[in-house]
């Protein structure tokens, strides 16, 4: 379905995430999309609402040992590592072109301390064209430095720390792998996160039984795709439920009903991750539907819809 010009002028589709404003809800997560450049040919990429670059790192890093990914009967196993070449050659090569774009910019960054995410916030910051940050403290397949993620007071300091050291607006992705996430969702709001995104993959594994080995070369690695869907669904819900940021909806969102579903959960706007693999022209589709779905509601806006479910 194609949604006309008039649809889309009559429905606002703009969202404000604190501090960062959102042409519309439609975001292409890290690590599914490239550094865009790479899909310029294929989707117009100022019609979305903001693009995450693959996550960068103050050093480059090679990844971890192959396989890095695992296709599974209803998604995607990966153990890349955060493979990236660094602040250094992201900030001269890739935000160059970034910045040049009209859809927002959320530059996702990992750090192993407080100082190393203080810096690659400063370094961002300084080099200009981010809209905001999205802190990815809940990657699985990485070793080494703190798992801020799991911890509401480790994950409340490291958001407090970015927020006290650069004005972009920040966002902070958390991992369903823990008790309650209703818990670090919190902390992060209490840290100064403008919105928390949910949720990052899931902790799982595949194994060869024949060869008695594990498939991924790093064993464990992070599970994407519409296997998730329900526990990402949940995970927005509860954290509705339980503070007052915005929330940024992740987890198998292939679809315009799954789109939908997180926003009458209560997100308010969504990233689209491994239906990039496969689809690669979701997204602009995507925002070309909504239009028609926000008005089978009877409402005229985002906001109307988002957290309208009844229970």
């Amino acid at each position: 379905m194609t949604t006309t010009t008039t649809e889309q002028t009559s429905v606002n589709l703009s969202v404000q995430l604190g501090r960062l404003n959102l042409q519309n809800p439609v975001l292409v997560a890290s690590g599914t999309f490239g550094y865009a450049r790479e899909m310029e040919k294929l989707v117009q990429l100022d019609t979305l609402g903001g693009i995450l670059p693959k996550t960068i790192t103050l050093a480059p890093r090679p990844g971890n040992a192959p396989w890095r990914t695992v296709e599974t009967s209803a998604g995607l196993l990966n153990s890349i590592g955060l493979d990236n070449d660094g602040v250094d050659a992201f900030v001269m090569g890739h935000l160059r072109y970034l910045k040049q774009l009209d859809a927002a910019i959320v530059v996702s960054i990992a750090g192993k301390t407080h100082d190393e995410f203080r810096e690659l916030a400063l370094r961002i910051e300084e080099a200009g064209g981010a809209d905001a940050l999205e802190l990815n403290i809940s990657c699985p397949n990485v070793t080494g430095g703190v798992d801020f993620g799991t911890d509401p007071e480790q994950c409340r300091q490291v958001v407090q720390c970015v927020r006290d050291s650069c004005n972009l607006p920040i966002l902070a992705k958390l991992t369903p792998n823990v008790t309650r996430i209703t818990d670090i969702a919190q902390a992060a709001a209490d840290g100064g996160a403008d919105a928390v995104s949910c949720i990052n993959t899931l902790l799982g594994m595949s194994v060869d039984w024949r060869g008695q080995r594990p498939m991924l070369g790093n064993v464990v690695g992070g599970l994407s795709g519409p296997a998730i869907k329900p526990v990402a669904l949940r995970c927005v819900w509860q954290v509705a439920q339980a503070v007052d940021i915005p929330i940024v909806g992740i987890g198998g969102i292939a679809t315009l009903d799954d789109a939908m579903e997180f926003l009458v959960a209560g997100a308010s706007c969504f990233q689209i991750g491994t239906a990039n693999y496969y689809d690669p022209t979701i997204s602009q589709r995507m925002v070309e539907e909504l239009p028609g779905a926000i008005r089978s509601l009877g409402a005229s806006s985002i906001s109307e819809v988002v957290g309208s479910m009844k229970t």
